[in-house]
């Protein structure tokens, strides 16, 4: 992924409604649907979205859940029925840009807002049910493209038919879907400690845990 690279969003999605769910909130917030016309993206994500369980979703560095049309198309599919937009928790389906392979920290303009990389997307039991299949969690692990998690460097206003640009590369070389099954890779972790530490960008708290994990030797 380079600079200047771009696709289009194909839709922007907030929580359509919220539903009862099995797990230990009771809730769940990942019915998004698409909206019509601009929407402010602010520091916790866009206007009008919400998550239920907001120990493992949602804040600062998960305030934009992105996913690739092409995957989404990929799951339609595997599972033979529509995936429409908005399907697997996503806030933007992006056209024409495989976004799993941005580098963590890559920056990108989406609408007038600045966004970076911060994470893959870890699947989840809620999300499984969602989706309505006893393996869904374990075939999208399998798949590898979970989609992007971005922080909000400048917040601004987002509108489907709007660009995805990219800005800024990193160049450290470890992509979105690189992290994401990088688990037990202590060189991948090595270099995104070395790339935080020498650029004074944060990493999303579960990359930091890996990386003190496997710089203490620890499995």
């Amino acid at each position: 992924m380079a600079v200047g690279d771009a696709g289009t969003v194909r839709a922007v999605c907030v929580v359509g409604a919220l539903h009862p769910d099995a797990g230990a909130v009771g809730t769940t917030a990942i019915d998004k649907r698409p909206v019509e016309g601009p929407v402010r993206i602010g520091e916790l994500g866009l206007y009008a979205d919400v998550q239920a369980d907001r120990a493992h979703h949602g804040g600062p560095d998960q305030a934009v859940y992105a996913v690739d049309s092409a995957e989404a198309a990929h799951w339609a599919a595997e599972l033979g029925r529509e995936v429409p937009p908005g399907s697997l928790g996503e806030n933007l389906l992006v056209d024409a840009l495989a976004i799993d392979d941005f580098e963590i920290g890559a920056r990108v303009r989406v609408g007038t807002a600045l966004l970076e990389v911060t994470a893959p997307r870890t699947p989840c039991t809620t999300f499984q049910r969602w989706m309505g299949t006893d393996d869904f969690r374990m075939q999208y692990h399998r798949r590898g493209r979970t989609g992007v998690y971005f922080r909000v460097l400048v917040p601004g206003e987002v509108t489907a038919g709007d660009q995805v640009v990219v800005e800024h590369v990193p160049g450290h070389g470890v992509s979105v879907v690189a992290a994401y099954g990088g688990a037990r890779d202590r060189e991948l972790s090595r270099a995104l400690d070395s790339w935080s530490r020498a650029s004074g960008v944060a990493l999303h708290r579960e990359l930091a845990a890996r990386a003190d994990r496997h710089l203490a030797d620890q499995r």
